[in-house]
């Protein structure tokens, strides 16, 4: 047997080989990143967002979502939570920054970010996650299926835990436009297609049911987009008379077509680069 089909026979073999395990360091952050194959958590050391105090216009939200996490950081009991509606009106934001509420706060909360696309590996995160002393908010963001998606199947396993139910542990907070988590013209295919439609419709429907907390997010009025961007002025120390900074937002939010707090977040980063602030 030659040398070259002796190496080719070995570089084979290591291909096969399982990966080593890898050595997660919970203690290393208070964010980390799920990725799969191999399993491993990866330390986000600086969280994108933004103080809790500069979310405007959604303070019951905001209100319900913080009692509910200290709750849960206390050891207490707590509801899976799902924050749905209109784009851009701080769904993903006030999650995060809760979380850094409640650090503050003085309670240890680590917040791990799972993507849709990884579902099916979530088993084996919740594994992992239940052998840690630490408390975890297991954060979905964006999270819709389509109509031929199965992975909405793995999600149920995070929020009913099958047989050995959902580590003690373990919360999920995910972020959705979609109420339901599905599109309508899905919903109503099942009506139209299946034997039994309202059995194949209350399976899928029944997915956002599972959740304890619904928080809905809606369009903001003009003045609620005027407050933000007020907001984040007195935040970072920009003067400007109102009636010219009502004049420029109201502008802005025209040639954009849209009125939300990512939008007000928008106008408020190009006003600061005019005034020479860092934000």
């Amino acid at each position: 047997m030659n040398q070259n089909l002796l190496t080719r026979i070995a570089e084979a073999l290591e291909r096969m080989a399982p990966l080593p395990a890898y050595e997660n360091d919970i203690s290393a952050a208070n964010a980390f990143i799920w990725h799969p194959d191999p399993d491993r958590l990866e330390p986000v050391l600086e969280v994108a967002r933004v103080d809790l105090n500069l979310l405007i216009g959604i303070n019951r939200s905001r209100d319900i979502l913080l009692e509910n996490t200290l709750f849960f950081a206390q050891g207490l009991p707590a509801n899976n939570a799902l924050l749905w509606g209109a784009r851009g009106m701080g769904k993903s934001s006030l999650v995060k920054a809760v979380q850094a509420e409640v650090l503050a706060r003085g309670y240890g909360l680590k917040m791990v970010e799972l993507a849709r696309e990884d579902l099916p590996t979530v088993g084996r995160l919740l594994a992992l996650l239940a052998k840690e002393p630490a408390q975890f908010i297991l954060f979905c963001d964006d999270l819709s299926f389509s109509s031929d998606d199965q992975h909405y199947k793995s999600l149920k396993a995070v929020l009913d835990g099958g047989i050995a139910g959902r580590p003690k542990n373990v919360l999920l907070y995910a972020t959705s436009n979609r109420r339901h988590l599905m599109p309508r013209d899905m919903i109503e295919n099942e009506r139209s297609t299946a034997i039994s439609p309202s059995e194949a419709v209350e399976e899928k429907v029944s997915l956002s049911d599972r959740f304890g907390l619904w928080l809905g997010f809606h369009p903001c009025s003009q003045d609620e987009y005027i407050d933000m961007i007020n907001g984040y002025c007195t935040a970072y120390g920009i003067q400007l008379p109102l009636d010219d900074l009502r004049a420029q937002a109201i502008e802005w939010q025209a040639t954009r077509g849209s009125r939300s707090g990512r939008v007000a977040w928008q106008f408020f980063t190009d006003l600061a680069a005019r005034m020479g602030v860092k934000v």
